[in-house]
């Protein structure tokens, strides 16, 4: 989801002190769309991309902490490349240096707090066997409309509330505690609670899959307005929706039913307001981010708003693009970066 941004911040030491975390995408990963064009609808069962999620939180947090030197040993063997980049990024150290790998490992172990969130995040998510089956889903329909698609190892890690989302060319990880339930005790006064809400266990594979199209594609437009913004992060949200047929598009959003109705209820107002004051075509990089932020409400339109209302309602000028240009292919769409001229042809009018 294009809401994946800063997902947490405390002031308490985890396994290092923690940074707040601007996700794309989202945070991360980044969305909403009221219907799907049948055109794009597959067989996932037909040349089928698996998915295999890495659980490196899982045997992490089983380490025997009497034994640590023969677990440590384990770890490094299993997971040759994620774990230098687990220990340079939530640790801050070299993964060569083993004793201070293994101290801190130990520290994250044993400490109260963290035995408690950690105890947590194995019930949670013993079982992923479904959120393999949703990612596979998906990435079958990116292979089948992009295949160049080079399907990334998904990493599953624990990182005392410092990331959510980690990624680099070949791999995708997510931070399991960061999914523990909307009204998980710990998360209380650590992070605002206008982003607790899509700290769920539901929210993973959407993230992931967020996190994915963010990473295959990148801002292509020459022009930095509200506009480009809007239409690009609705071209990633379209394409979401796309890859994701089965899910709502409140929660390819991060809305709830009532933040959607919001916008479908004042989606011609809204619209109306931002034409006048000259908005679509601003360059004003905080007007820009305060349509198209995570937060509590889209400022420039009113504290009833949900955040985002950007990329919300660049999805549906997306929509109307596709449906009004029924010729147009998925990689057509991701590569026309004439902002303008899609708003143009989009024929919206809400």
């Amino acid at each position: 989801m294009d809401h994946y941004s800063n997902k947490l911040q405390t002031p308490r030491r985890a396994m290092k002190r923690m940074n707040p975390l601007i996700i794309f995408f989202c945070s991360i990963l980044l969305l909403g769309s009221c219907s799907k064009d049948n055109r794009f609808k597959i067989d996932t069962s037909k040349n089928r991309v698996e998915v295999k999620i890495h659980r490196f939180d899982k045997d992490l947090l089983s380490l025997d902490t009497n034994n640590m030197q023969a677990g440590l040993k384990n770890l490094y063997a299993r997971y040759p490349d994620f774990l230098p980049v687990f220990t340079s990024e939530i640790l801050d150290t070299a993964s060569t240096d083993t004793v201070a790998v293994g101290k801190l490992f130990h520290q994250f172990l044993t400490e109260p707090t963290f035995k408690a969130v950690n105890k947590k995040t194995l019930q949670t998510f013993g079982n992923v066997s479904d959120i393999e089956k949703q990612m596979s889903d998906a990435y079958t329909y990116i292979h089948h409309y992009f295949p160049e698609f080079k399907t990334p190892d998904i990493y599953f890690f624990v990182s005392g509330f410092n990331r959510a989302i980690m990624m680099n060319r070949n791999f995708i990880g997510l931070g399991t505690d960061y999914y523990l339930g909307s009204n998980y005790p710990a998360y209380k006064g650590l992070t605002y609670e206008y982003m607790t809400y899509n700290m769920r266990r539901e929210c993973v594979a959407t993230d992931l899959v967020s996190a994915t199209l963010f990473r295959m594609f990148a801002q292509n437009g020459t022009e930095n307005r509200l506009l480009d913004n809007m239409l690009f992060r609705g071209k990633i949200m379209y394409l979401l929706s796309v890859v994701m047929p089965e899910e709502k598009p409140e929660n390819l959003m991060g809305y709830s039913a009532t933040q959607w109705k919001w916008c479908l209820t004042n989606e011609k107002q809204v619209w109306g307001y931002m034409i006048d004051q000259k908005h679509l075509f601003s360059t004003d990089v905080q007007l820009i981010r305060k349509y198209m932020n995570d937060a509590p409400f889209t400022a420039p339109i009113s504290q009833d708003s949900p955040g985002r209302f950007g990329t919300w309602i660049g999805w549906q000028i997306v929509e109307s693009y596709v449906k009004n240009n029924p010729k147009i292919t998925l990689t057509d769409l991701m590569k026309m970066n004439d902002y303008q001229k899609m708003l143009e042809d989009s024929g919206y009018r809400p």
